[in-house]
């Protein structure tokens, strides 16, 4: 299995950018799909990007799409979540995620199917 510890959190005035990092311990960190996720205060957790595992491909929600870009670095163990022109909305938990077993070139997008899960970095953004 693998172990995801969340980084970069904090307070960021709107318009600001921060960066997310989600570092993996235990087995081979190229084995697995990753993801990141959000949940605000009273609202489910929800889709924000993944990343395959080669970190070809790459998919975003709608609500970040042109803002935040999802990269890895297999040498490192290491996925990051660069978000840019950063929104009161975006104020959240982002939790990083990984999805095992996962062919080399999809992207995991639900919830459901991700197998591991970071404690989560609070996110919040002063308007």
């Amino acid at each position: 299995q693998v172990q995801l510890v969340e980084s970069g959190g904090g307070l960021v005035q709107a318009g600001g950018s921060a960066r997310l990092s989600c570092a993996a311990s235990g087995r081979t960190f190229s084995m697995y799909a990753m993801g990141w996720f959000r949940q605000a205060p009273g609202k489910e957790r929800e889709f924000v990007g993944g990343i395959s595992r080669t970190g070809t491909r790459k998919n975003y929600a709608d609500s970040v799409k042109g803002r935040f870009t999802i990269s890895r670095d297999n040498a490192r163990n290491t996925m990051y979540l660069q978000m840019n022109s950063l929104k009161p909305e975006d104020t959240a938990v982002y939790y990083c995620a990984a999805d095992e077993g996962v062919s080399s070139l999809l992207v995991t997008t639900t919830l459901n199917e991700y197998d591991y899960w970071g404690q989560g970095t609070q996110v919040t953004v002063s308007s």
